[in-house]
């Protein structure tokens, strides 16, 4: 009687590994104490892909999109910027988009449709109604601020012409 008892309990055991489906999922994450994030890659926008044009050189997109996540020796005229996050009682992230260069100038680029910063947002906040700020200012607040001072106080209409873009100024005062 206690062995078939016994094998009563092991065939439902061993049954119920194999209907291991998405409500048994989250039952399991539910009762999982810790479960660490794992967040790799470069998150990239929808606003950052729209600003990416044909013709643009590997610096103004490295400006745009940050290092690439994967560059091959093998296939240097390729960027792969890959995104992937895993966390608790969220559904997994996946995102892929690829560049293709010829030389030093972005020839195409195709990868997945990326979500827009506040639909991001959105999908990984456990709080449902989010609000994201805008990140560009209006004309109305730049406005605002006074111009640049030039060198006698005064402000002066055209920028700063002796430091080439892209330079940074010198350490220590010349002698």
């Amino acid at each position: 009687m206690t062995a078939r008892v016994m094998l009563a309990v092991l065939a439902a055991a061993l049954g119920a590994c194999s209907s291991f489906d998405q409500g048994t999922r989250s039952l399991a994450d539910a009762i999982t104490l810790y479960k660490p994030e794992v967040v790799q890659g470069n998150f990239v926008s929808k606003e950052q892909v729209a600003a990416l044009q044909p013709g643009m050189t590997r610096l103004q997109v490295r400006d745009i999109l940050g290092t690439p996540l994967v560059t091959s020796l093998f296939h240097g005229d390729r960027w792969d910027y890959v995104f992937t996050m895993r966390r608790q009682r969220v559904e997994p992230q996946n995102f892929r988009l690829t560049l293709f260069f010829q030389g030093d100038v972005l020839e195409r680029f195709e990868g997945d449709d990326m979500p827009s910063e506040t639909e991001f947002v959105q999908r990984i906040s456990r709080e449902r109604k989010v609000k994201v700020p805008r990140l560009e200012a209006t004309e109305e607040q730049l406005a605002k601020f006074p111009a640049a001072a030039g060198p006698a106080g005064a402000a002066s209409a055209a920028p700063a012409a002796a430091q080439p873009a892209g330079s940074y100024p010198p350490l220590e005062p010349a002698r």
